[in-house]
């Protein structure tokens, strides 16, 4: 079983509208959508979705927090949260005439009281896996992250910005950074395929088993220490990239928690990001095709 933990989870608010944005007028969304987000929650929704069982878990709070409980649970996602009085984050996306506008909002401190209580219900949960994922909010540090993947005897992921994948002294079986988390972490150039590769391949010494990155339209490299993998991204129409790195992680996540070698595991995470790129928001009402697609994915090694 597979736990996420979302220190940070938020509502998130797509809005879409058919002009572009303008400071002086007053625009008409032609479609608002609204989803429990935070990586994290992604992960749980997507593995979910990819019938692996799963649990989410974090701190919520609030109007927002009990939405968050209430979506996840109407859509058949365990969950086990830890509840505290400030409300949980809204972001917002807006997507006008092609351009994607964020605006994200920062939840109120969590106690030290809360971080205990969140590590006490991952051990209960007795997980195989456990994903950390995200932002983190006032109060809680990356060692409030190593005390997870010291509480127990499970393999811990972290997906997490740059400067906090720098900061994490324990030892982890995976790390999911983006190009540009991947550059903040090592202070080296990943414009190019190659330079990402190496940039992963490198950033393994740091405490991870296995650093897979994303690279968007560049498709994502997969550093494992005995291979270095890179794949295509496929040929899709994107209409939005909200979760699509979070969505490559569920993907790869979830092959190999049903045993499957390192190339399947990627080519699984582009496959099920090629899906969820194709329509607006972060929710995927089925991954269906998605092993057709996974077929169409290219993977070759970069280290030979």
């Amino acid at each position: 079983m597979i736990v996420t933990v979302t220190y940070n989870p938020a509502v998130d608010q797509t809005l879409q509208f058919d002009e572009p944005m303008d400071a002086d007028a007053i625009l008409r969304a032609t479609d608002a959508r609204f989803n429990a987000g935070g990586k994290g929650i992604n992960v749980a929704r997507y593995l979910t979705g990819l019938d692996r069982p799963c649990v989410a878990t974090g701190i919520v709070g609030g109007f927002t927090g009990e939405f968050i409980s209430d979506e996840l649970e109407d859509d058949g996602i365990e969950t086990d949260f830890v509840q505290v009085d400030g409300p949980t984050r809204l972001n917002t996306t807006a997507i006008a005439a092609g351009e994607e506008y964020k605006l994200n909002h920062d939840s109120a401190p969590v106690e030290p009281e809360s971080i205990d209580e969140l590590v006490e219900t991952v051990q209960s949960l007795g997980p195989e896996r456990v994903l950390v994922s995200g932002s983190l909010p006032p109060g809680v540090s990356t060692a409030d992250v190593d005390r997870i993947a010291r509480a127990g005897d499970w393999d811990t992921v972290v997906d997490m910005g740059g400067t906090y994948l720098t900061q994490l002294e324990s030892e982890y079986a995976l790390c999911k950074p983006n190009r540009e988390e991947l550059a903040e972490a090592t202070g080296t150039d990943v414009s190019t395929v190659d330079g990402c590769a190496r940039a992963a391949d490198a950033f393994r010494d740091e405490g991870f088993d296995r650093v897979l990155a994303s690279m968007g339209a560049d498709g994502a490299v997969l550093a494992t220490g005995s291979e270095l993998l890179y794949a295509e991204a496929l040929d899709v129409d994107v209409v939005d990239t909200v979760g699509a790195g979070d969505s490559l992680l569920s993907g790869a996540v979830a092959a190999w928690d049903e045993g499957a070698d390192d190339r399947t595991a990627l080519r699984t995470g582009v496959a099920v990001s090629s899906r969820l790129v194709q329509a607006a928001g972060t929710d995927v009402n089925s991954f269906d095709g998605v092993e057709a697609a996974r077929d169409r994915v290219t993977v070759r090694r970069l280290d030979e």
